[in-house]
């Protein structure tokens, strides 16, 4: 009896799981995004990559029938864009005296 409850719960879990991965990708995407704005989560990009494509970042879910997966990486596009250029020691010694403001 315990194991036929096992094969229902396992069958049902990968039921789930399909129905899952069958979400379209945008969906899923728009999920996502919005659980991470709750939760104060930023400077990140979340891409959609076809299975088999070169992706440096972590998978965090399949979609389009598991043809493809969302890609998370931290920093990316908008901690670039929101970034101030930094200027180096070396630079600020190598201006010249006149491009000094006067105290």
């Amino acid at each position: 009896m315990k194991a036929m409850r096992l094969l229902v719960v396992v069958g049902l879990l990968g039921l789930a799981q399909s129905a899952f991965a069958a979400k379209p990708c945008e969906d899923l995407k728009s999920e996502i995004e919005a659980t991470f704005k709750t939760k104060g989560v930023q400077n990140y990009t979340l891409d959609i990559v076809t299975n088999g494509a070169e992706d440096t970042g972590k998978t965090i879910g399949t979609c389009d029938g598991g043809t493809k997966h969302l890609s998370y990486k931290r920093g990316g596009a908008a901690a670039k864009a929101d970034a101030k250029p930094e200027v180096s020691n070396a630079a600020k010694a190598a201006a010249p005296a006149s491009a000094v403001a006067p105290k």
